[in-house]
């Protein structure tokens, strides 16, 4: 097997997932790309992230201006326990789920819905949701987000009715969502916003059109008119080809390259529209062309910080014995799970890299393997976690390492006469080995270590 092939098993494993895992490590090299892609399309039977700390009754509404001080300070402990545990679910699964490729879609999707609310149910929800269609179809993924709790509160719908309309859903639904800016307008916003009065949740979050607050009027909306519904406005959305490119394009951004081919991304979303929006289809259309495996697209990603936390659990098994410290770490790094900056979800590329993450970045190996202290703090201003504020102690009473145990013994094993810089870092012949060896003491543990200290690393 040449060196290329396990440059190409390397690539793969790391967009179509979050690089190989330590059972993977032994015959990589062996491996073709078809046996491959097979296994990463493999489904298992679909199981649900939840959190174990129980519900509170909520027999009154804790949250509201009224209620006493103790029951609220309760009821956002609770909320912080579900969300947290919810975070750290996601993550176990993006490191120790066989299914890869759904994962990493639902990362995906996690980040282009991007939602932040408090309410873990909620979250809970639109989470699985996300999972569930994460590699099915994108019509009913963007039906099932829209109906979601977290999204209409979130985007204000719940606010959205007829004489009063509130565009922020409507506005975003195409902007970011589906159609992207230049392909509708204001007024497209404001009939648009109309077909969608009505549409909320209930007390137990489920989702209800409320008959009586919906305008029953007749309204244009992307040169068609008619007595339009939420329904029928997402329907009419779906048929304009600017989704289908919209959608295209930013899968590409995240799986290929940052820039753009059109000739190639025209064809995958002609196939893409063509297939009724198929997204296994077009995922496999990708990962299978040869396209994919141009010098070009490989090693050109700088790794956002949750492939990059994923991807380091997923090569070093490690027993982690305080997992709650992990979101410190998405909080630091800047990506928290459940926890967007915005609507428009996270950025991606350069943006991951300044002064302070990447120094953080690459010296995360030393501080996980008890080498270095943590010497970082959160931001004071910021709310440390789902947007809750005064409870940073929870997290940063043991705010060195998360007392994580890893199994060198097991990695030496897996790397012993092999060049673990071939296995670990994408374009290996860019890395200079003598000055990372200056820093070793020829162990497989130390050769690990200071090669994911190497800025080399950040790359996927």
């Amino acid at each position: 097997m040449t060196t290329s092939s396990l440059i190409n098993n390397k690539h793969l494993l790391w967009r179509a997932g979050f690089g190989a895992g330590i059972n993977q490590f032994e015959d990589l090299h062996k491996k073709d790309i078809k046996s491959l892609i097979t296994d990463l399309f493999k489904e298992e039977t679909f199981i649900y992230i939840n959190y174990d700390t129980p519900d509170i009754v909520e027999t009154v509404d804790y949250m509201n201006d009224k209620a006493p001080a103790e029951k609220k300070k309760e009821m956002q402990k609770i909320n912080r326990e579900q969300n947290e545990e919810l975070n750290l679910n996601f993550l176990d699964k993006m490191v120790n789920s066989k299914e890869q490729l759904k994962e990493k879609m639902a990362f995906f999707w996690h980040g282009h819905f991007a939602s932040r609310v408090q309410n873990p149910k909620f979250n809970r929800q639109i989470l699985n949701v996300i999972r569930k269609n994460a590699l099915g179809n994108f019509k009913d993924l963007l039906f099932e987000v829209s109906q979601a709790p977290a999204m209409l509160n979130f985007l204000n719908n719940q606010q959205n009715k007829k004489d009063h309309p509130n565009e922020n859903f409507a506005r975003e639904v195409m902007e970011l969502f589906t159609m992207g800016r230049g392909n509708y307008t204001e007024k497209d916003i404001r009939e648009g916003a109309r077909a969608f009065t009505g549409w909320g949740y209930d007390k137990e979050g489920n989702f209800v059109e409320r008959k009586k607050l919906h305008d029953e009027g007749s309204k244009s909306f992307l040169g068609k008119t008619g007595n339009f519904t939420g329904t029928d406005a997402l329907q009419i959305i779906l048929e304009q080809k600017a989704t289908s490119k919209f959608i295209t394009t930013k899968i590409y951004k995240f799986f290929v390259n940052e820039n753009v081919d059109e000739s190639i991304v025209d064809k995958l979303s002609q196939n893409f529209y063509q297939s009724n929006y198929d997204i296994k289809k077009l995922m496999m259309e990708i990962f299978s062309s040869s396209w994919f495996y141009d010098k070009k697209n490989i090693g050109n990603r700088i790794k956002s910080p949750i492939e990059l936390m994923a991807g380091m659990m997923r090569t070093l098994p490690m027993n982690i014995q305080n997992p709650e410290n992990l979101i410190v770490y998405q909080k630091l790094l800047g990506q928290m799970l459940l926890y967007p900056p915005n609507v428009a979800g996270w950025p991606n590329g350069r943006s991951w890299i300044d002064s302070s993450t990447l120094m953080l970045r690459l010296q995360i190996p030393q501080i996980w393997s008890g080498l270095r202290p943590l010497d970082y703090r959160p931001k004071e201003d910021d709310d440390l976690d789902m947007g809750l504020k005064n409870n940073t102690n929870t997290l940063t009473k043991s705010f060195k390492n998360p007392n994580i145990t890893i199994d060198w013994a097991r990695i030496e094993k897996v790397f012993t006469e092999k060049n673990v810089e071939d296995y670990l870092i994408q374009n290996s012949k860019s890395l200079d080995m003598s000055s990372v060896k200056n820093f070793s003491d020829n162990s497989v543990k130390m050769n690990v270590i200071n090669l994911m200290s190497t800025p080399e690393y950040q790359l996927m």
